[in-house]
């Protein structure tokens, strides 16, 4: 495990480079959202969650849950760079009977305990894990990763209703606030603000921070798993693309892979 923040620095810039490559090889997929999440990413797979990479079902591991599906590359990255299956693989991104499709499946891909892809269920389901944890009297604890503007979704709301009524401490939920969507900012599309007093009315713990600070991000996970009669929420401040200078703050790239020439300039960046 990297605890240390050097260590954990050279791994998100790692994970990133992983990410435009697969991308660009498969000549589709979504980058803007997979970098914004990368540093989230890094802090909960190499450093605070409870995992087994040679064992993916172990019954004492933490759970991890991709709401916002399409930024499986994310995910990829980080399961893979983790030991869960070969970072060859990676290659085979979106690759027809490649088990890395463009949303995460369950069934194909070591690591991944939830399907996701629809934007909302995936809360739904983590809400789901958490209450049965919290039935059967385990340890394990939950976490779930959002986009802003999944947060338009009447269903995460349902969700969130459903956490803070059971008291799933258990629960932590990451919203990636990068501010962009596919169709433009979240702000002009369909404002979620103010997310942080909404969730605090929902009765969750609301914490405020920079989703590229490995510091922040880790010590508010370390107060999310003190937390003892609610759970908490994480509101991480990001920028689409990070890490890619053309790419950062542009909306065209929520879904969009680099060509050839300008995925070597994002690696060059990245190097």
């Amino acid at each position: 495990m990297f605890v240390d923040t050097v260590a954990l620095e050279a791994k998100a810039k790692e994970m990133r480079r992983e990410i435009v490559k697969m991308i660009a090889a498969a000549a589709s997929g979504h980058p803007g959202g997979s970098l914004s999440a990368a540093d989230i990413l890094t802090v909960l797979y190499f450093d605070k969650m409870n995992l087994r990479p040679e064992e993916p079902h172990w019954e004492e591991r933490d759970y991890f849950v991709l709401s916002k599906g399409h930024a499986a590359p994310a995910l990829y990255a980080a399961l893979a760079l983790r030991g869960f299956f070969p970072v060859e693989q990676l290659a085979t991104l979106r690759k027809l009977h490649s088990p890395l499709q463009g949303h995460p499946v369950s069934s194909k891909v070591p690591g991944v305990d939830v399907s996701t892809g629809s934007l909302g269920q995936g809360i739904s389901v983590a809400c789901g894990i958490a209450k049965g944890l919290k039935i059967s009297g385990k340890p394990n604890r939950v976490y779930a990763l959002l986009g802003d503007g999944e947060c338009q979704e009447g269903e995460v709301w349902e969700a969130l209703m459903f956490a803070a009524h059971y008291k799933l401490n258990n629960l932590t939920v990451i919203i990636d606030k990068n501010r962009l969507q596919i169709d433009g900012p979240v702000d002009e599309v369909m404002s979620t603000a103010p997310l942080d007093k909404k969730l605090d009315a929902f009765g969750f713990n609301v914490l405020l921070v920079n989703g590229h600070n490995l510091e922040s991000i880790g010590q508010a996970i370390d107060r999310a798993q003190q937390e003892t009669s609610r759970p908490t929420a994480i509101i991480a401040n990001t920028v689409k693309g990070r890490g890619v200078s053309f790419m950062e703050n542009q909306v065209g790239w929520h879904g969009t892979a680099p060509k050839p020439e300008e995925a070597a300039q994002a690696l060059q960046e990245l190097a």
